[in-house]
């Protein structure tokens, strides 16, 4: 039975979620059609572009993302507190960079005089901007429907493009949020559409491999040469005029989410970048086809910390989304998550015990 979104993202329980969401009518949303030959790749632009649009917007952070030829995938995390710090200038600022808003919001803009009575009108609204400005359903929606449009517009159709509401997981500690990104950045590599992770075009971690210094220690020519034409995301950065799709020459973009080891930055991933790339090259390794095999016997850093099975890592790095349900988490979160719902069970305790609880040797 199809669940109502406020119990699969509560807020309360975590601001981290993985989110899915799939095409319809056989037609391919990136990538080129085998039955009709057709090159839809230019459309993982689309994509990614307005992710990183949409970042700056939003309260809403993106921490991973990999566009597929069907699907794409994300990692969210979303900061009501920063929502909660803008001034009803700034949600106005923000939300009128999305639409036109009423006619009251746009005289206010543009420094009409207001009477008391119109300028309260006008607080409420904002109020009202500022809960959707820290919503994913609303992140979501924008997302969709900017794509939709113009992939119908392309293809010269009408209806739907997407096959329905996204899916949703709730990452209720370190050990999902990880295994999440993991599982997101791998997608290509699962599907053999890449050998490694900095060629796998249009994911997070290629592009963060693109965007590190020359000469850095890792070998990132490759990343470079997998998408000659995306260049790195800087802040701000703008699609140029002509090149893409009408609200790509307005809105800035943002850089994803950084990594924070040490925990002093509130909005970023709780872990070294170079801890979380030697856990997706290790286990990349192991899911291509050509070269399937365990991790060695130095474990990563990351899986040794959070006390996480190697091996069955490596398992729930390519099935996250048929072993778990709406969340994802240690056996201890998921059971707090049961309490706080009220639920008897969650789909993925066997597979939250499996992985996330070291076996002994």
């Amino acid at each position: 039975m199809t669940r109502p979104r406020a119990a699969l993202v509560s807020l309360d329980a975590t601001p981290w979620y993985h989110l899915v969401n799939r095409c319809v009518r056989r037609a391919f949303l990136c990538g080129t059609d085998a039955v009709s030959g057709q090159s839809y790749e230019h459309r993982r632009g689309w994509i990614s572009d307005r992710l990183h649009q949409l970042a700056g917007v939003f309260a809403i952070d993106v921490a991973a993302y990999a566009v597929m030829s069907n699907h794409y995938h994300l990692v969210v995390r979303v900061d009501v507190e920063r929502a909660e710090g803008w001034s009803d200038d700034e949600v106005l600022k923000r939300w009128t960079a999305l639409f036109t808003g009423p006619l009251l919001v746009q005289r206010y803009c543009a420094g009409a005089d207001m009477l008391p009575v119109e300028r309260k009108a006008v607080s409420e609204l904002a109020a009202t901007y500022r809960e959707r400005l820290a919503d994913v359903s609303w992140f979501m929606r924008l997302l969709n429907e900017a794509i939709a449009r113009q992939a119908n517009a392309e293809d010269g159709a009408k209806g739907r493009f997407w096959e329905g509401r996204f899916k949703s997981q709730a990452l209720l500690d370190e050990a999902a949020i990880l295994s999440a990104m993991a599982y997101v950045d791998l997608n290509p590599i699962r599907a053999g559409m890449a050998e490694t992770p900095e060629t796998s075009a249009y994911t997070s971690v290629a592009e963060r491999m693109a965007e590190l210094p020359e000469g850095d220690e890792r070998d990132t020519g490759k990343a470079r040469a997998a998408s000659p034409d995306r260049p790195p995301c800087d802040s701000p950065r703008e699609t140029p005029v002509g090149q893409g799709p009408a609200w790509c020459e307005t809105l800035p973009c943002q850089p994803l989410m950084p990594f924070d080891a040490t925990a002093r930055l509130s909005h970023a991933i709780p872990f070294a970048f170079e801890e979380y790339l030697e856990l997706v090259e290790s286990t990349g390794r192991c899911q291509r086809p050509d070269k399937r095999g365990q991790i060695g016997e130095r474990v990563p850093t990351l899986l040794d910390r959070l006390g996480i099975d190697p091996e069955a890592f490596i398992a729930a790095s390519s099935t996250l989304m048929q072993r778990f349900g709406s969340a994802v988490g240690t056996p201890a979160s998921l059971t707090a998550r049961c309490a706080a719902r009220q639920a008897r069970h969650l789909r993925g305790m066997r597979a939250a015990r499996e992985v996330f609880e070291r076996r002994a040797a």
